[in-house]
């Protein structure tokens, strides 16, 4: 039994397979996390969402923007974009059983016994792990309830605000849990958000940091997965803090890690999303310099 952790699929089947291929991942007793954007920009989108719901039963899985979005896209509150590859999931005969099982999924899930989450984009770090947890429930409890689910995603969109606070409610609260857990990449001590940059570490505007890189972050003591952040390239430079985006989207390569081992193995992709044809396997030691 062993418990492997993928980064953003985008849509990229293919590498996927290959990647639990040489793992020789087995449903029936070893377990997938999967870090969030599971569809759009890759060119198996329906694909990818059906396998996964094939196992679903092996899966632990948060959610990403790019999932967010489907489901605003599939409720006809966001149009979709040009780039957007997700046309074929809305039209598809099974898309309200693929996206009812979606909408169940966390925003955050955390392993006690492991120390450790994960989650899409990040941590803020003024929130300890208790509050983390607390606000996460709030918007899966918006997706999950009928009633909340059309006005969760009608007030999704936006960056505004920019930074928690306690007293905030209804939309305006729920939209900044949201880009915290689901778009964040570089943010201030107390959390006000820098949502434009998605470049390398050292491109943080003034004043502001990869979450993960405050010394003042309540969660330092906790191990943490996470993707959405392709242009680090798997590198966090934070001890315990393991980033899992290695943009195969982009012709880079998907990331698959050994939970326990904290062992990496990559598979290199083409333009278009589909594993290199020639040795496209390589392994590497954890992002973070850490096993889990």
């Amino acid at each position: 039994m062993a418990t492997y952790a993928v980064g953003d699929l985008q849509g990229c089947l293919d590498p996927l397979k290959c990647l639990l291929e040489r793992v020789a991942f087995d449903p029936q007793q070893d377990t997938l996390w999967l870090v969030g954007d599971l569809v759009n920009r890759g060119p198996q989108s329906l694909e990818t969402l059906r396998f996964l719901y094939s196992i679903r039963q092996s899966l632990v899985c948060v959610l990403g923007n790019h999932d967010l979005h489907l489901l605003a896209a599939w409720r006809n509150i966001e149009r979709l974009k040009k780039s957007d590859t997700l046309a074929g999931i809305l039209a598809a005969p099974d898309c309200v059983e693929l996206l009812e099982w979606l909408r169940q999924q966390k925003l955050m899930h955390y392993d006690e016994q492991r120390n450790l989450a994960m989650v899409h984009a990040g941590i803020p770090p003024q929130w300890s792990l208790r509050k983390a947890l607390k606000c996460a429930a709030e918007v899966e409890q918006a997706l999950r309830d009928d009633s909340l689910f059309g006005p969760y995603l009608d007030g999704m969109y936006g960056n505004e605000p920019v930074k928690w606070d306690n007293d905030l409610t209804g939309a305006a609260r729920l939209r900044v849990i949201t880009n915290y857990f689901t778009r964040m990449r570089f943010c201030t001590r107390d959390g006000k958000l820098d949502l434009k940059g998605k470049d390398g570490i050292e491109t943080a505007p003034p004043g502001y940091a990869p979450w993960f890189r405050h010394k003042e972050r309540k969660t330092r003591s906790l191990r943490i997965i996470f993707g959405h952040w392709a242009a680090l390239e798997g590198q966090s430079d934070e001890p315990g803090v393991f980033a899992l985006d290695t943009g195969c989207v982009w012709g880079s390569a998907m990331t698959l890690m050994n939970v326990d081992s904290g062992e990496l193995l990559r598979c290199d992709c083409d333009e278009q999303g589909h594993p290199k044809p020639h040795h496209p396997l390589t392994t590497a030691s954890s992002s973070a310099g850490t096993a889990i």
